[in-house]
């Protein structure tokens, strides 16, 4: 919504609206901005990530951003050192994500899940 909208919805003007918008920013209250894509128009997989312990995971998260696909990235514990959520229009975007990403230096293995279905 614009900030014009959003004043007449909650009886502001816009600026006003755009103050407090911008001071929730400033005290990190809202760390970003983002649009949720409806997940019946793409396709969305996780793909785990494993990296060499030679290797800093910061480095492959990093190298990892720069894809297209992506829509988030986790640092995680367990098996897997990251976490991938990719979103493309069909199972190809996807397959090639995947490539991708197995061809960074220090990736040492993948493994994708296909989403099936969001509640």
């Amino acid at each position: 919504m614009s900030y014009v909208d959003i004043g007449k919805a909650v009886g502001l003007s816009e600026g006003a609206v755009r103050n407090r918008v911008q001071a929730l920013v400033d005290s990190d209250v809202i760390r970003r901005f983002t649009i949720d894509i409806a997940p019946s128009v793409n396709i969305r997989a996780l793909i785990s990530i494993s990296v060499n312990p030679s290797t800093p995971t910061s480095n492959i998260s990093k190298a990892v951003k720069g894809l297209s696909e992506i829509e988030r990235i986790y640092e995680v514990t367990g098996d897997y050192d990251i976490l991938v959520v990719v979103s493309s229009s069909n199972i190809e975007g996807v397959n090639h994500c995947i490539e991708n990403i197995r061809e960074i230096d220090g990736v040492i293995k993948t493994n994708t899940m296909i989403v099936l279905r969001t509640f």
